[in-house]
């Protein structure tokens, strides 16, 4: 397969481009690397640097692609809640740009959404069906980029996949954006400082490892639809201090600063659908994968 992974020098994007030369498919990376790094580009793999706010059509047009997994995002809520305007350029124009030049050549494309961002906030499980509530401009553009995608596939006749991924974590995380409280908390440790807890630590999120992301993302291809991707398990962020603690063999008790607007109480996906349609389950257990970034960090 000739594959398109746009953020491919970024977190999930450099793993999945990883993966996907080691089944033996030809890999183009697409980033502006501004917040991507050159070095986790695989080496098999070819860098065109463009900003995904400008059309593609020429990029898609030279590398022929059988499929683009679009990972390139505006991530970070506080960002998108200061400058909701530079966040929709990238989020919703940035998929518009990627589902234009995908169907000049009949590409598949899998997008990579949010669930807890979109979701709101929730007493149970999130279910792909239920309510979808955003609390900040990344979760509203994100969610509007999903319409993108499900029009263009009634419109175009498409098989187009939208997986709403829950809170990734592993090795290559930057710390600051979206989610990345296990790659802050680690960051933290490494400084010798304490970790800084926001809020009372007693909000929950659904932890998934990257690995396990990429594995579902390949599975996705073929899929259609739309998919939750993550545990399905809460953890508490005190819970996960404990657990980072642990995995790092640091000591010491976090220090707890003003909650952060945008954010929400409770996060945790319930991945049925994923798991019948996508023939896919989490391998790596919280303390497993908290033990191997650490190492592999």
């Amino acid at each position: 397969m000739r594959a398109i992974v746009t953020g491919g020098a970024g977190f999930i994007g450099s793993h999945l481009a990883d993966a996907l030369l080691a089944r033996g498919d030809d890999v183009l990376v697409i980033d502006n690397l501004s917040r991507g790094l050159r070095e986790h580009v695989p080496g098999g793999a070819e860098l065109v640097e463009r900003d995904i706010r400008e059309p593609l059509g020429d990029v898609f047009a030279d590398f022929r692609p059988d499929a683009c997994f679009h990972l390139a995002a505006q991530a970070d809520v506080r960002v998108s809640v200061a400058r909701p305007d530079e966040d929709a350029m990238d989020n919703v124009i940035g998929t518009i740009h990627v589902l234009q030049a995908a169907q000049e050549q009949g590409a598949k494309v899998v997008f990579s959404s949010t669930g807890g961002a979109i979701y709101g906030e929730c007493d149970r499980p999130a279910r792909e069906d239920d309510p979808l509530e955003p609390l900040s401009p990344y979760g509203t553009a994100k969610l509007a980029a999903e319409s993108y995608v499900s029009m263009w596939n009634r419109l175009h006749g498409g098989q187009h996949t939208v997986l709403r991924y829950a809170n990734v974590y592993g090795p290559r995380q930057v710390a600051g954006l979206e989610g990345a409280v296990v790659a802050i908390f680690f960051e933290q440790f490494r400084a010798g400082e304490p970790a800084t807890i926001f809020g009372d630590g007693t909000q929950t999120r659904d932890f998934v490892h990257v690995f396990d992301i990429v594995a579902a993302t390949l599975a996705a291809l073929d899929a259609g639809g739309l998919f939750n991707v993550g545990s399905g398990m809460e953890t508490t962020i005190v819970e996960l201090h404990d657990l980072c603690r642990r995995a790092s063999g640091t000591e010491g008790e976090p220090v707890f600063a003003p909650e952060r607007l945008g954010e929400i109480r409770r996060s945790v996906l319930d991945t049925t659908r994923g798991s019948q349609g996508l023939g896919w389950r989490p391998k790596l257990s919280l303390e497993e994968g908290l033990r191997q970034t650490w190492r592999e960090e």
